[in-house]
């Protein structure tokens, strides 16, 4: 099987890539990546064929789909608060760019397609954990791109007959996730910080909570659904039902570190929910053999990879 990752530069993709390339049922992976976000740092190593370039152009999409058997789309621009500033931009990337990424698919018979989508669709609804057939209302230009990305998706499974299969991912974290941008994630945030004894940033008073992914969990559901080609004519949950604050997330760093962690207080971000969690039953029947990692076990992981990988400096004590 031949395998295309868009988006294979980024933090997801490249692990994906890594996870795929280890595969035996597959044998080939290629990557398209415009480096927009991505990093070439995260490719060193790896056994796979790049192809540098935009999903939003349609000869690099052409020249990285060729013979490809199935495409992993990851290839997005991510964060609430970019496309709170850019809100174009986000569509362009995430919502024209999947229909682009669908529509290169069908020209080269890539009979498989699995895409990124988001959490952040269900947005204003309240209910936890929050079921796939759920009410959705997002809440930011990036929740509406995201939301496009698995509607093109499961428009393109019952229109023309691709096999699709869209997932919204919760908050991915691991090793290899960056803090050095405008638009990180909290958890590389967190961990750096600790790691310089700078104060953690800590948006409205901490309590709003998420359903922490793994990054080696998610990967390996991607390979499972790549080999099996599993498709679903509704979005699927790919988190595990464990809601966490920012509070506690802090305070398991701080036992791993063994001191106190600095904070310091900022606005809640516009766009952002309270809570996140999903509802997993889905899942679990399509991926009986999905394992969730615990968040103590993944953060002691983030921070290894940290202290062997980043600069971090003396660390405070």
């Amino acid at each position: 099987m031949r395998l295309l990752v868009t988006g294979g530069a980024g933090f997801i993709g490249s692990n994906l890539v890594r996870a795929a390339t280890a595969d035996a049922a597959i044998s080939d992976v290629r990557i398209i990546d415009d480096f927009s976000t991505g990093l070439a740092a995260n490719l060193t190593g790896l056994d796979a064929e790049l192809v540098t370039g935009s999903i939003l152009d349609d000869a690099a999409l052409d020249r990285a789909m060729a013979g490809c058997d199935a495409v992993v789309h990851l290839a997005a621009l991510p964060s609430v608060p970019r496309s709170v500033r850019d809100p174009l931009a986000s569509h362009a990337a995430n919502a024209t760019g999947t229909l682009r990424v669908l529509e290169a698919a069908r020209r080269h018979d890539a009979g498989h397609v699995v895409v990124a989508s988001s959490s952040s669709v269900y947005g204003a609804n309240p209910v936890l954990p929050k079921p796939e057939l759920a009410w959705t209302r997002p809440l930011s230009p990036y929740s509406v791109s995201k939301q496009a990305t698995e509607a093109y998706a499961l428009a393109y499974q019952s229109t023309y007959g691709l096999a699709t299969l869209a997932f919204r991912f919760f908050n991915v974290y691991g090793p290899g996730q960056r803090h050095d941008h405008p638009y990180a994630a909290v958890i590389p945030r967190f961990v750096h910080a600790a790691l310089t004894g700078a104060p953690a940033t800590v948006q409205g008073d901490g309590l709003q909570s998420r359903d922490f992914t793994y990054i080696d969990t998610v990967c390996a559901v991607l390979c499972d659904a790549v080999r099996r080609r599993v498709s679903a004519p509704h979005p699927v949950n790919l988190a595990f039902g464990v809601r966490t604050d920012l509070i506690t997330v802090l305070a398991e760093l701080e036992t791993i570190l063994g001191r106190p962690i600095a904070r310091e207080s900022a606005p809640v971000r516009p766009g952002d929910v309270r809570h996140s969690q999903a509802d997993n039953a889905a899942l679990r029947g399509l991926f009986p053999a999905a394992a969730p990692h615990p968040l103590d076990a993944g953060l002691r992981a983030t921070v290894a990879w940290f202290e062997a990988n980043v600069a971090v400096g003396a660390l405070a004590g």
